[in-house]
């Protein structure tokens, strides 16, 4: 079963599906938002590059193409993007 998700009044939108655990792959449009976790994540940029600020950090960090970072459950971490971004994210 594939399912479509949509946050920021469109601005990210995803699809979800079950393959070895939950995953989704979607489209952040450029902007900056937050999100919060209910369990534990690791996204990889796809394509393009985000600027994200992980909890409990004072920085904001690039990611590009081919690289992960991962998030705590119960937490919330923030995203910039200059231009759109393709991601996966797998959840534990």
């Amino acid at each position: 079963m594939i399912a479509v998700n949509e946050y920021f009044d469109g601005a990210v939108k995803s699809l979800a599906y079950e393959n070895n655990g939950k995953s989704t792959v979607g489209v952040i449009n450029a902007g900056e938002y937050e999100f919060g976790t209910s369990t534990h994540e690791t996204m990889t940029v796809v394509e393009g590059a985000m600027e994200v600020l992980l909890p409990s950090q004072n920085e904001w960090r690039t990611y590009l193409a081919g690289q992960q970072f991962e998030v705590p459950a119960h937490t919330s971490f923030k995203v910039k993007a200059a231009q759109q971004v393709a991601y996966l994210c797998k959840y534990k």
